[in-house]
């Protein structure tokens, strides 16, 4: 391979607000010639970033990734929130790299996956048996066809106001990029609205003793409304219908054991990933015995093949997630994550008051996982408004694709961020008052779900 993909080859940290991306740019074609789309995630892909600002990563550490042409970034995307405590965060690197050294994947199941087990279901409390996996999709869809099995019902209700679910064809054919599935499939899904009961309560008349299960995260950007949770619950038990909480993005970030402790709301089964590794690839199913068992050997019932994946117990993921959870029980790192994500949340809110973007941008949800708003004057979101404010933070340093705050931030770190987002704003309020193409450089960024390029 050549040189110029290794970290050892890094240029000169480039200038602030002149950075090059010369390097990254002339591997571009490669790229795009040997994976489709240019990347292994659509969120990372070249479409969700400025133009001819899509830098290619070759090592991070702790809230910092440097790229291809040596330009260092503050990071806010955190591995699409997988990264909690921080890119090759020592404690979580040792554990794994132990259990590497002594092999990592054998013919029968490593004492470690039982220790794990045991040590998830105490540490979350979410369920008395789980099951490991690799990734999100994988437990989430698990879980689908366990409630499936486990009602003899088809109907999946979704709450539609929630972005991804699976990369599974019963999810993914209720969005725009449905191609390649049928639509009996397609129709087996259906949607609800969050903090509507009614919504809820309609669609499952609708459909008497039809459906499976409800699926849903416990909150995104918007909070559960009072009593919202309990209702959904409620009508799921009246209804016979499996409660499942997706909390690939809220567990190890809302609270230790996830939005549903948070909240005080317990769901039938539940799904864990990102954080649980600190970025390695475990994910989680978990849930009550009744449910659980019908994926293992102790029922009278049909067999449910529920997961049973090659790579699922790699020891070093394993080794890795019990590394996270023991920082977690000796450090305050959720408190850590809500304390800086408010200060940058505040501050944010502060300059866009300043600069008269007070409608504009905006951070939105729990400050442990913050997302924030590109508006134009009237109001509505703008694709190109995003892009400007990406293209101008990573002029000055930051990638910033969300808010999303790890435990590697600091207050310091933090202050300084915010000092940039003040001069970005600027540039924002200007873009406002004499036209966003006088100060974006390339296309505006696109949207996941297209059915077109």
């Amino acid at each position: 391979m050549e040189s110029t993909l290794t970290s050892a080859s890094f240029a000169t940290p480039v200038a602030a607000l002149n950075p090059s991306f010369e390097r990254s740019e002339a591997l571009r074609e490669r790229f795009h010639a040997a994976i489709p789309g240019g990347a292994h995630t659509y969120a990372k892909g070249d479409d969700q970033f400025p133009e001819h600002m899509a830098p290619y990563i070759v090592r991070g550490e702790g809230c910092r990734v440097w790229d291809l042409d040596g330009n260092e970034y503050v990071e806010f995307g955190a591995g699409l929130r997988s990264v909690a405590l921080g890119h090759a965060y020592p404690p979580v690197v040792a554990a794994a790299a132990q259990e590497l050294s002594q092999g990592c994947n054998f013919g029968r199941p490593a004492v470690l996956e039982l220790e794990t087990a045991e040590e998830f279901l105490d540490f979350t409390k979410a369920g008395d048996m789980v099951k490991f996996a690799k990734n999100g999709s994988d437990v989430t869809s698990a879980a689908v066809k366990l409630a499936r099995a486990y009602t003899g019902r088809h109907l999946v209700a979704i709450c539609q106001d929630h972005p991804f679910f699976s990369v599974d064809d019963w999810f993914i054919g209720t969005t725009a990029v449905g191609a390649g599935i049928p639509p009996a499939i397609r129709n087996l899904t259906l949607g609800f609205r969050y903090n509507d009961l009614s919504s809820l309560a309609a669609l499952l008349s609708a459909h008497p003793g039809q459906v499976a299960c409800v699926l849903m995260e416990v909150e995104k950007e918007v909070p559960p409304a009072p009593g919202f949770l309990e209702g959904v619950q409620a009508l799921c038990r009246r209804e016979g219908v499996v409660l499942i909480f997706d909390e690939i993005i809220t567990g190890f970030r809302w609270h230790n054991q996830g939005a549903q402790g948070f909240y005080g709301v317990r769901p039938d089964l539940s799904t864990f990933g990102k954080a649980l590794g600190n970025g390695f690839s475990v994910a989680a199913l978990a849930g009550r015995r009744e449910l659980m068992e019908r994926g293992g050997l102790h029922h009278p019932h049909e067999r449910v093949f529920l997961l049973s994946t090659t790579y699922g117990a790699e020891t070093h993921a394993l080794a890795a997630a019990r590394a996270v959870m023991q920082v977690y029980r000796q450090e305050p790192v959720v408190e850590h994550l809500r304390h800086l994500g408010q200060q940058l949340a505040d501050g944010l809110h502060q300059s866009a008051r300043e600069h008269g973007l007070g409608q504009q941008v905006q951070a939105l949800g729990q400050p442990c996982c913050l997302i924030y708003t590109t508006r134009d004057a009237a109001g509505q979101h703008s694709a190109a408004l995003r892009t400007l404010f990406l293209q101008e933070t990573m002029r000055r340093g930051l990638l910033m694709p969300s808010l999303i705050v790890n435990y590697s931030h600091t207050e310091a770190i933090i202050g300084h961020v915010l000092e940039q987002l003040h001069e970005v704003l600027g540039v924002y309020r200007r873009a406002l008052d004499e036209g966003v193409e006088k100060y974006l450089r390339g296309q505006p960024v696109k949207s996941v779900y297209r059915r077109y390029n």
